[in-house]
C-alpha cells in the first residue's frame, strides 16, 4: 500500500490536503473573482491575481497561526474549495474557521459539513483548541445553517459590520467549545 503524503484529513466524502502552488493555476483565482461565489464574504472587492494567490499560498505554508486546506471531493479528486483555521491564538486556545466552496456543481451536497467536522475534530483534538468560531453575513442563510449543523451556537451580532454591493449587513457570530 502506497501512502499518499498529501492527504491530511479524510472521510468517505472529502479529502483535505495542504493548499499547494499548483492550485493557483486551477480555478482558485476564478472563485475569488466570481461575484456569486464571493457574494457573502470579503473577497471580490479587488481583483485576485495568480501572483497574489502564489504569495498567499507561500505565506500560509509558513504560518503557525493559519492552517489552510484544499477540499477535494473523493469521487474524482476535484479541488472544490478550501477550509481553514485562521487567527489561531495559542494562548487563548481559539481560532476562526473559514469556508470557501468555489465549485457550484458541489453546492448543497454536504461537502462543507464533512470538511467542517473533520477540521473541528482536528482543531479540538490535535491542536488542543478550546473554542472555534466563525462569522457570516446575515444574508448568508447557507452558512448560518452550516454553522448550526456543525453544532455552533449564535453568540452575537456585529451590526452593519460588512459593506457588500452597496449595502451594510450584520455579521452573525457563531462559536463552539470543545
Amino acid at each position: 500500500m502506497e501512502l499518499n503524503k498529501e492527504v491530511f484529513l479524510k472521510d468517505e466524502l472529502v479529502t483535505l490536503r495542504p493548499l499547494r502552488e499548483t492550485d493557483v493555476t486551477g480555478r482558485y483565482a476564478h472563485w475569488l473573482n466570481d461575484p456569486e461565489i464571493t457574494a457573502y464574504n470579503s473577497h471580490g472587492r479587488f481583483p485576485m491575481t495568480e501572483a497574489s494567490l502564489y504569495a498567499y499560498v507561500q505565506a500560509t505554508a509558513q504560518s503557525n497561526t493559519t492552517l489552510v486546506l484544499a477540499i477535494l471531493e473523493n469521487e474524482q479528486g476535484t479541488h472544490v474549495g478550501n477550509i481553514s483555521l485562521q487567527q489561531i491564538n495559542w494562548v487563548d486556545r481559539n481560532a476562526e474557521i473559514a469556508f470557501l466552496l468555489g465549485e457550484r456543481d458541489f453546492w448543497g451536497k454536504g461537502l462543507m459539513l464533512k470538511a467542517g467536522k473533520l477540521l473541528l475534530d482536528h482543531g479540538f483534538n490535535a491542536l488542543n483548541l478550546h473554542r472555534i468560531y466563525c462569522g457570516t453575513s446575515s444574508a448568508n442563510a447557507g452558512m448560518r445553517r452550516l454553522a448550526e449543523k456543525l453544532g455552533m451556537i449564535q453568540e452575537g451580532i456585529r451590526k452593519e459590520a460588512i459593506f457588500k454591493n452597496g449595502e451594510y449587513h450584520d455579521i452573525i457570530e457563531f462559536g463552539i467549545l470543545k
